[in-house]
C-alpha cells in the first residue's frame, strides 16, 4: 500500500515548526531511539541500515487553498526527515532515498511562485543518497507540518500566505501543532507548476558515461560535461557539434562531405566516431540527429579502462530517449533561410494498463539547402522503442533507428598560400551533377536489466550498427595548379560499415568494515568491419576557383560504365574482433574522501585485404585508471587521477616485426564546486604524452619506425546551471597547448591541426517568470575560437573568430513558439577542416523559426 507523508507549508516570521501526526505517526529523528548522541550519529546509523527508496514519479494537484506535489513511493513509512532553515528557505533532507525514472535516469521537480507568499518549490538529488526538498518564503521561513497518511506517497501541500501582510507571530516551540492553513484573503490565484520527466534545466547531477554507473559527477576524478535535452531545445540544435560547441575541449575535425558527419578532437586528439548510449556507434562517416537525443555527455581524458581501443582524448557518447511511463505527445515544426523545413514528433507512454510494457517512438524528417551553392540534405529518423518491465526488478528494452542521410558530397575550400584561398565561401568546387551520396544507417540493440537486490544488479546488452555509404562524388583535394585550378576526380562508391558489440556487466555494493565499495565487472565483446567497393577513378576537367565552370565539353554523367563497381575485383575489407574484460572499485573511505581505481585486460585480432594484400594482426593491451576525490568541505570536490589508453596501430617494420600499439596516459588534477544548488563548475588541469607513432624510418622512407610522440597540456573551465530563477547559463574557457615532441616527418613543436589554443564559449538564456510576459524567454550565446593550422605541417592557417549567437522565445500552456538566429552578425569564419585543401566554412547569418506543441 502506498504510503503519505504531508507537509503544509505556511508564512511564519519567527522560526519553523515541525510536527508529526497520524494513526500511523513516523518518528522524527530527533524522537527515535538510538545509541547516538548527535543528529548527524543519527542519520549515519538510519543510512547503513536502510536501503535506497525510490520516488518515481512527481506530480502536482490543485487543492483549494494551494497545491499539492506529491512525491509517489512504496515505502513512505521508511522515510525519514532532517530539517533546517537558511534565510527565507525551509530545507529537509531525506536520507537513502532517490528520484529515479523507470529508466533509471534521475530528475528534477521545481515550482516557481506557486502560491502567494512562496516563491519557489524544488525536489532534487542532493547526492546518490539523499534527496532534498526546498521551500523558499517570500518573506519569511515557511512552517511546515509534517504528518502521515495511507493512502500513497509523499506529499507537500503547498499553501498561500494567511494574508498579504501577515501580523508577527510569537515563536513557535518545537513540538506544537500548526492548524492547516487557510486560502489568501486576495482569493485562489492560478498555480502554474513546471513538473517534468528529463533533467530539468541545465545542470545534470550524475551521469554514467565515466564510471558505467548512475554517479553523481561530483565523485568522479575525471573532468565530465552533461548537455541535457533543455540545451538542445533552447539552441534548437540542428547538428549535435553546434551543441558540444558549449563544452571545452572539443574541436570538429573535418565536416564529412559537407555533412555533420566527421570525426571530433577532444583535448587534441581524436575520436573516429561517437559513442550511442556506451556502445561504439560506427565511425566518422556516421551522421547522429538530434530529435532522439536525451543527452550528451563528454568524458575527457583515456577511457580504454572502459572502453578499449581508443586515442587517448575522450569519448562523446550520445544517450538515446527512453520509454516514459506517463503518456507524452509532442510537435515540433521548423522553417528557416536556406530553404531549411525540418518536422519532428515524440510518442511515449504505456501500452498496457499496468504500465508493464512502454514504447517511446521519434520521428523527423529534414529537407534543406545551404550557404554552399548547390548542396541539400533530405533526412528521415525513425526510431521506436520498447521497454518491457518483466517485474519491479527485471526489465528489457528493445531500440532501433533507421536514419537516412541523402546530400551533396562537397569538399569544402582549398588553401592558397598559407590560408583558405579567398573566393566567396558559398562556391562549390566540384560538378555537382556527379556528386550525389546517400548513408543509410541501421541501429538495434537490447538491453535486458535484472536487480538480484537493492544493492546486486546484472545487465547484458546487444548493439548492432551498420551504416552503407552510395553514390558518385566529384571532388578534388590536391593542391592548386597555377594558384586557381582544382583537379576534379569522380568515382562511385558502395561501402559497409558494420559494429557488433555484446557487453555484460555486474555492479554490487558492499562494504568492508567502514569502508564502502561500489564494485563493476565486465565482459565486452566486439566485431567491426568495413567492406569498400571502388569504380575506376574518372580524371575530369579542372576546375577555376576564381570563375568556375560547371557544364565543360566532355563531361560524363552517372551512367558512364567506367563509374560502374565490379564487386568482383579486389577493394577493400577490414575487420577487427576484440574482447575486453574490466574491473572497476568506487571505494569510499569516508564521506568525504573516495577513491576509483580500474583496469581492464583487452586483446584484438585484424584482419585486412587491401586490393588483394592480405594482412593479419594481433595485439593485446592493459589500460589502468586511478583517481581520488577529497571534498574538505560539501560544495567542493579537489580530485587527482591517471588514466592510460591504446589503439592498435597496423603494420610492419622494415625488420617484419608488428607494430605495437600506440599508448597514451594522462595525469590530470582539478576542483569541482557547488557553487549553488543549481549551479556548478569544474576547472582541471591535464597533460597527456601519446607514445609509439608511426614516423618515416630515417634509414629507409618506405618503411615506419614507431618513435614519434605528440603532446597536450591544458587548462579547462565549464560551468553550468541556474544562476537565478529563469537565468540559465553554459559556459567554458580552454587552454590547450598540443604539439607534435617527437617526429621524422613533422616539424617537433607544430601544433596539431584544428586544434586553438585559446577557445571559449557562452550561452545563456532569461525566461521572465511572472507577470503578463510570463514566459518570453530571450537567449544570448557568445563563442571565440583562436587561429588553428588547417594541417599538422602548420603550412595554412584558419583565422580566429568571435560568432554570435540569439534566440528570442515564448512559451504558454503548452505550446512554444521560437526564433534562433545563428551568426547574428554575419561574421566570415572557416568552421574546420580535413587538410590543407579541404577546409569547410562557417554558415553566414542563420535564422531558423520553431513551433512545439505538447500534449
Amino acid at each position: 500500500m502506498l504510503k503519505k507523508l504531508q507537509l503544509v507549508t505556511g508564512l511564519c516570521l519567527t522560526g519553523i515548526v515541525v510536527t508529526m501526526k497520524s494513526a500511523e505517526a513516523i518518528p522524527s529523528l530527533n524522537r527515535v531511539e538510538l545509541p547516538a548522541t548527535t543528529v548527524e550519529e543519527v542519520v549515519s546509523q538510519a543510512a547503513t541500515q536502510q536501503t535506497v527508496i525510490i520516488i518515481n514519479e512527481v506530480r502536482a494537484n490543485p487543492t483549494e487553498s494551494g497545491v499539492e506535489v506529491i512525491l509517489q513511493t512504496l515505502q513512505g513509512e521508511q522515510l525519514q526527515i532532517t530539517n533546517r532553515s537558511a534565510e527565507n528557505n525551509f530545507i529537509a533532507d531525506i536520507p537513502n532515498a532517490q528520484l529515479l525514472l523507470p529508466s533509471g535516469d534521475g530528475f528534477t521537480f521545481t515550482s516557481q511562485n506557486p502560491v502567494e507568499g512562496i516563491t519557489e518549490i524544488s525536489v532534487f538529488n542532493l547526492d546518490n543518497n539523499t534527496i532534498r526538498v526546498t521551500v523558499t518564503g517570500a518573506a519569511s521561513v515557511p512552517i511546515v507540518e509534517l504528518f502521515d497518511s495511507p493512502e500513497e506517497g509523499l506529499i507537500f501541500a503547498i499553501a498561500g500566505a494567511v494574508a498579504s501582510t501577515p501580523s508577527p507571530q510569537p515563536q513557535a516551540e518545537a513540538e506544537s501543532e500548526i492548524p492547516p492553513a487557510q486560502p489568501s484573503t486576495q482569493g485562489d490565484q492560478q498555480i502554474e507548476l513546471v513538473v517534468t520527466g528529463q533533467q530539468d534545466g541545465y545542470r545534470v547531477r550524475e551521469g554514467s558515461t565515466a564510471t558505467r554507473t548512475d554517479t553523481p559527477l561530483r565523485d568522479i576524478p575525471a573532468s565530465i560535461q552533461v548537455i541535457p535535452r533543455q540545451i538542445l531545445e533552447d539552441q534548437n540544435t540542428i547538428r549535435i557539434q553546434d551543441a558540444l560547441e558549449n563544452v571545452s575541449g572539443i574541436n570538429k575535425r573535418g565536416n564529412y562531405g559537407g555533412t555533420d558527419a566527421g570525426a571530433y578532437l577532444i583535448r587534441g586528439f581524436v575520436l573516429d566516431g561517437n559513442y550511442r548510449n556506451g556502445f561504439r556507434d560506427n565511425n566518422q562517416l556516421t551522421t547522429v540527429d538530434p530529435a532522439n537525443i536525451e543527452r550528451i555527455e563528454v568524458l575527457k581524458g583515456p577511457a580504454s579502462v572502459l572502453y578499449g581501443q581508443l586515442e587517448p582524448g575522450g569519448i562523446i557518447n550520445v544517450v538515446t530517449k527512453q520509454p516514459l511511463s506517463t503518456p507524452y505527445y509532442s510537435v515540433d515544426l521548423n522553417v528557416g533561410n536556406y530553404a531549411f523545413y525540418r518536422s519532428s514528433f515524440d510518442l511515449s507512454g504505456p501500452l498496457t494498463e499496468d504500465g508493464s510494457l512502454l514504447y517511446r517512438l521519434n520521428v523527423a524528417y529534414q529537407n534543406s539547402g545551404s550557404f554552399r551553392d548547390f548542396n541539400f540534405t533530405e533526412r528521415l529518423l525513425i526510431a521506436p522503442v520498447i521497454t518491457w518491465n518483466l517485474s519491479d526488478r527485471t526489465s528489457v528494452t528493445f531500440d532501433f533507428e533507421y536514419l537516412d542521410n541523402r546530400f551533396r558530397f562537397d569538399r569544402g575550400l582549398p588553401s592558397t598560400d598559407g590560408s583558405p584561398t579567398p573566393i566567396p565561401i558559398s562556391r562549390y568546387l566540384g560538378y555537382p551533377d556527379l556528386s550525389i551520396r546517400e548513408t543509410p544507417a541501421f541501429r538495434v540493440g537490447y538491453r535486458f536489466e535484472h536487480e538480484f537486490s537493492d544493492n546486486w544488479q546484472f545487465r547484458n546488452a546487444l548493439s548492432i550498427s551498420s551504416t552503407r555509404e552510395t553514390g558518385v562524388a566529384a571532388f578534388g583535394q590536391a593542391p592548386l595548379l597555377e594558384g586557381r585550378l582544382r583537379r576534379i576526380n569522380a568515382s562511385n562508391i558502395d561501402a559497409t560499415r558494420e559494429n557488433y558489440t555484446l557487453q555484460t556487466e555486474l555492479t554490487g555494493k558492499l562494504n568492508t568494515g567502514s569502508i564502502g565499495h561500489q564494485l563493476l565487472l565486465g565482459l565486452e565483446l566486439s566485431r567491426n568491419t568495413n567492406i569498400t567497393n571502388f569504380s575506376e577513378s574518372i580524371s575530369l576537367p579542372p576546375i577555376d576557383v576564381f570563375n568556375p565552370n560547371y557544364n565543360p565539353v566532355g563531361l560524363p554523367n552517372l551512367s558512364d560504365p567506367r563509374l560502374a563497381i565490379d564487386f568482383d575485383a579486389d577493394n577493400l575489407y577490414f575487420r577487427t574482433d576484440a574482447l575486453g574484460i574490466y574491473l572497476q572499485d568506487q571505494i569510499t573511505l569516508t564521506d568525504n574522501l573516495k577513491l576509483l581505481i580500474g583496469g581492464r585486460f583487452d586483446t584484438t585480432e585484424y584482419d585486412a585485404d587491401i586490393f588483394g594484400s592480405l594482412r593479419n594482426q594481433s595485439d593485446t593491451a592493459f589500460s589502468p585508471r586511478a583517481g581520488i576525490v577529497y571534498q574538505p568541505i560539501e560544495p567542493i570536490s579537489l580530485y587527482a587521477s591517471y588514466s592510460s589508453s591504446f589503439r592498435p596501430v597496423i603494420g610492419f617494420s622494415q625488420a617484419g616485426t608488428p607494430f605495437e600499439p600506440a599508448t597514451g596516459t594522462q595525469y590530470e588534477i582539478g576542483i569541482k564546486a557547488d557553487i549553488t544548488e543549481q549551479l556548478s563548475a569544474t576547472l582541471a588541469a591535464f597533460e597527456i604524452t601519446k607514445s609509439n607513432i608511426t614516423t618515416p624510418d630515417p634509414d629507409n622512407f618506405n618503411f615506419l619506425i614507431q618513435v614519434g610522440e605528440q603532446r597536450s597540456r591544458g587548462i579547462e573551465f565549464d560551468m553550468t546551471g541556474e544562476i537565478l530563477p529563469g537565468w540559465r547559463i553554459i559556459t567554458s574557457y580552454t587552454y590547450t597547448d598540443a604539439i607534435v615532441t617527437k617526429d621524422n616527418r613533422i616539424a617537433v613543436g607544430n601544433r596539431f591541426f584544428n586544434v586553438p589554443q585559446h577557445a571559449a564559449s557562452l550561452w545563456t538564456t532569461y525566461e521572465i517568470q511572472q507577470g503578463s510576459l510570463q514566459g518570453l524567454g530571450l537567449g544570448l550565446g557568445l563563442y571565440y575560437v583562436g587561429d588553428r593550422f588547417a594541417d599538422n605541417q602548420n603550412t595554412s592557417t584558419m583565422v580566429n573568430y568571435f560568432r554570435t549567437d540569439s534566440a528570442i522565445y515564448y512559451k504558454r500552456d503548452n505550446w512554444r513558439l521560437g526564433l534562433n538566429i545563428r551568426n547574428l552578425f554575419n561574421t566570415t569564419y572557416y568552421e574546420t577542416s580535413q587538410s590543407r585543401n579541404i577546409i569547410y566554412p562557417g554558415a553566414p547569418f542563420t535564422v531558423i523559426g520553431s513551433f512545439s506543441i505538447q500534449f
